[in-house]
């Protein structure tokens, strides 16, 4: 690492010392010499859970953190990436911590562990656990980076692991199917101790396959416990009425399912966190999830963002647009290494015009060249500068009427060019 840089910004401190984040070296000797080095146990003084999957992660983080705070537990929740504030990534009690909490465990790791060649997520991770031992908190909830076995989260024991789903993502690092995928998530599990899994629909052989060679207490959701359409969330002969998830997709009532399942097998050593609430009473904090904006009021279109960035999540976004009637105008920018055309196949039939956009600051982003190419008979699409977007949106908006939709996804990094104040604090 170099020497530590006079900044005010963690991310610009964090890029200086160890590099940017498309930097991918996954293994954990690096965060385990790290870890020793710096006294961080693996099995922290609170329990901690830790979820993995290709989709579905950020909602499990977000609806378990809102199920510990509703009852009142001190709850720490990291997640990656950020959307505009590097330190969006943890949340204590709902709220980031301040700039000055995470850039002093920066400066001090900068200097601490400047010999051990550390990855961008992988110091931001040891910087997260320090202030997650400086904060105390009653749950630390984890969400794995990319992949499992190998992703710097992995080296903290968990006291639970969660994997949502098991779908194309990452091949160049997880291997080429999703029953390799499934064997690289099935990592985190612990021995003797829960794994919840919640692929419903032809859940991976390999996960369960690893599960039993860990010794993990394996549940699966829709054969050891349920979450019906009605809301009633079952296992055994325990039934409960539940909140509602965030929106009606399948995908969130699994999600949510995963979350109870999870707040269940905590019970023991956070007794208020269950039996479930029936109602909501704290935010759900998750942006950029399937969510509508109205940020030009009612007469304005409506703009409709996601982060879905491989087939899964762009299928669950076709579905939802499948309900709808108005037009739709997308601008599109993914990076270049996903599975472009077939992130894009849901969406073909739906879309009335498209915009690519130029992300050409970060080096992993496909050019518009390359997206024109898989849009086939969309080819004659336009094209603009990310940094542009919010303002093309407005000028764009002002032409359409109330109920057409104006669509932006395929990347944390394109939601993060649009302005704070246009998304629900």
């Amino acid at each position: 690492m170099k020497t530590v840089l006079q900044a005010n910004d963690p991310e610009q401190l964090l890029t200086h010392l160890v590099g940017p984040a498309q930097r991918i070296e996954l293994g954990l000797e690096r965060m385990q010499a790290a870890m020793a080095r710096l006294d961080i146990p693996r099995q922290l003084p609170f329990p901690v859970v830790t979820v993995a999957g290709t989709n579905g992660k950020g909602s499990v983080v977000a609806y378990l953190e809102a199920l510990a705070l509703q009852a009142s537990y001190r709850c720490a929740a990291y997640t990656s990436p950020h959307l505009w504030e590097f330190r969006e990534r943890l949340r204590i009690d709902g709220q980031p911590l301040a700039n000055q909490r995470w850039m002093s465990q920066i400066e001090m790791l900068g200097e601490r562990v400047a010999d051990i060649p550390l990855t961008y997520f992988e110091l931001s991770t040891l910087a997260a656990l320090r202030l997650c031992l400086e904060e105390t908190p009653d749950l630390a909830i984890l969400e794995v980076g990319l992949g499992g076995r190998l992703d710097a989260v992995n080296a903290v024991d968990a006291d639970l692991a969660v994997i949502t789903s098991i779908d194309l993502d990452h091949q160049q690092f997880l291997g080429p199917d999703r029953e390799s995928i499934g064997r690289e998530k099935a990592g985190i599990c612990r021995r003797g101790r829960p794994l919840l899994y919640g692929d419903t629909n032809g859940p991976c052989s390999s996960v369960l396959a690893a599960a039993a060679a860990c010794g993990a207490e394996l549940q699966v959701l829709g054969r050891d416990f349920f979450l019906t359409a009605t809301g009633e969330w079952r296992s055994g002969s325990v039934q409960y009425a539940v909140p509602p998830p965030l929106d009606d997709h399948p995908s969130q009532y699994n999600n949510l399912g995963l979350a109870l399942a999870a707040a269940a097998r905590l019970q023991k050593r956070l007794p208020r966190i269950w039996p479930p609430p029936a109602q909501w009473q704290v935010p759900i904090r998750l942006l950029g999830r399937k969510q509508w904006l109205r940020p030009w009021g009612a007469e304005g279109p409506r703009l409709l963002v996601d982060v879905a960035h491989n087939p899964q999540a762009t299928g669950a976004l076709a579905e939802l647009l499948a309900r709808e009637k108005a037009q739709v105008w997308a601008y599109w920018g993914m990076m270049a290494d996903k599975d472009l055309a077939a992130a894009i196949a849901p969406l073909q039939g739906r879309v009335s015009g498209w915009t690519l956009l130029a992300m050409s600051e970060n080096p992993r982003a496909a050019a518009p060249a390359q997206l024109r190419t898989v849009l086939g008979a969309a080819a004659g699409a336009g094209e603009i500068p990310l940094a542009e977007l919010a303002q093309h949106l407005a000028e764009r908006a002002a032409t359409l009427a109330h109920d057409d939709i104006l669509l932006c996804f395929g990347s944390f990094q394109v939601l993060s060019a649009l302005p704070r104040y246009w998304f629900p604090d």
